[in-house]
């Protein structure tokens, strides 16, 4: 594998690329409790509220410009008190797992999130996804919660556990 250089994506050049990721995602995995796969419609609706919130969109491009994965975050609720927490998520390419290009992504969301200044980062994992969970463990997460039968997919019920970790920042928080 050549190098991998971490970019922030673009609708115009990367949506399709992140669409298939997405859609592979829903068809064989429980990393997306959704059964329908996503459209151009959708993906155009989710740049664009990404870009208004001002939540980052990285992807992870190998040597040949294609897009290994991608990694975003946005709110975790609505309520302005749950202002400093986020949600991640980080999908990769299925010719691309187990290369370091969740870690490449995951890190640099990580130091998005830093820079701006929020304090709890969240991630959804299912329990079985022994993958990411092991991931999320060795940048720092820990396990705060599993909400059994959360989703039903793939005909059986599906365990969502909760992974969060704690960043240094905001260095001044305030309520309003």
């Amino acid at each position: 594998m050549g190098a991998m250089q971490v970019i922030s994506c673009r609708f115009a050049e990367h949506a399709a690329s992140i669409l298939e990721i997405f859609n592979e995602a829903i068809a064989n995995t429980t990393a997306l409790y959704a059964y329908q796969p996503r459209t151009m419609e959708f993906m155009l609706e989710w740049f664009t509220a990404k870009t208004k919130d001002d939540y980052p969109i990285l992807g992870c491009l190998d040597d040949h410009g294609r897009v290994a994965g991608f990694a975003s975050y946005g709110p975790f609720r609505q309520w302005p008190a749950y202002k400093y927490t986020i949600e991640n998520s980080v999908y990769v390419h299925r010719d691309f797992r187990g290369r370091g290009v969740a870690l490449q992504l995951m890190t640099s969301l990580i130091e998005k999130a830093v820079e701006q200044e929020y304090h709890t980062m969240i991630a959804g994992i299912d329990e079985n996804n022994k993958a990411s969970i092991a991931l999320h463990e060795k940048l720092g997460f820990f396990h705060s919660g599993t909400i059994q039968h959360a989703g039903y997919k793939f005909s059986q019920w599906q365990n969502l556990a909760f992974y969060q970790l704690l960043l240094p920042t905001p260095v001044h928080p305030h309520e309003g």
